[in-house]
């Protein structure tokens, strides 16, 4: 033990480089951490593509090759890309019957829902103004970051469709299932006016603090419910109940 400690008297010195050395090894440790997730990356696309004969006509197609393409029209499909992509997402946040049967969909404590959302907050910042003219290297990075966008949604969704609700408790199941069996009777034509709106209050109830509804995903609730609800004397619908 006393020559552990003079050695390490005398050579006190010999921390900073191994703390370096140290340091580098981390550093190359989630360098290759972050390549092989990128490399996964790449590979679950290749697997979707293979699985469903390609992506969606417009998701990560290669550009035409045969002649160059004015960069405004290069732009304009990779625009038309993302708005593709946040219209798909839409779908699951503003329909309620959706988020019930696939609530990893908007739940951001999901790890790929989460890096969906990070993708598509990279994708927005990056997206050019209108009128705004972009450089060559902005363009490639707003592309690059429209593709992991795609990417993302289609890994999030695919895991989504898969796990349903398995991340709740069967109680919870329970409640989901209620709602969405209640959430039919709301917008049924068949029910009565107070059967639809004692449903629509329940599947509130029900959903409180399971899934968290946006104000958008409740005014368009309201609205399939209201266009359900036969016309009063007056000619307008009633309202729903809140």
């Amino acid at each position: 033990m006393n020559e552990i400690a003079e050695f390490a008297g005398n050579y006190w010195w010999l921390v900073f480089p191994l703390f370096g050395m140290t340091m580098g090894a981390i550093g190359t440790v989630n360098k290759q951490r972050e390549l092989s997730a990128r490399r996964r990356h790449r590979e679950q696309l290749e697997l979707m593509r293979a699985q469903n004969g390609g992506l969606s006509a417009s998701a990560s197609a290669p550009l035409a090759a045969a002649a160059p393409t004015p960069v405004s029209d290069d732009l304009s499909r990779v625009q038309a890309r993302h708005d593709d992509v946040t219209h798909r997402w839409l779908d699951y946040e503003l329909d309620v019957s959706k988020l019930i049967s696939y609530p990893a969909m908007s739940d951001g404590r999901q790890p790929l829902t989460a890096a969906f959302l990070r993708a598509k907050k990279v994708a927005d910042t990056l997206r050019p103004a209108p009128g705004e003219t972009s450089s060559p290297e902005r363009a490639k990075e707003y592309r690059d970051a429209v593709t992991d966008y795609e990417v993302a949604f289609e890994v999030a969704e695919r895991d989504a469709r898969r796990v349903k609700a398995a991340a709740f408790t069967a109680d919870e199941r329970k409640r989901l299932d209620t709602a969405q069996q209640l959430l039919g009777v709301a917008v049924d034509q068949a029910a009565t006016p107070n059967e639809r709106q004692v449903a629509y209050r329940r599947v509130r109830q029900e959903l409180d603090g399971l899934i968290w509804l946006s104000d958008e995903a409740v005014e368009e609730l309201e609205k399939k419910v209201a266009l359900e609800l036969p016309r009063s004397a007056s000619g307008t619908p009633p309202e729903p109940a809140v």
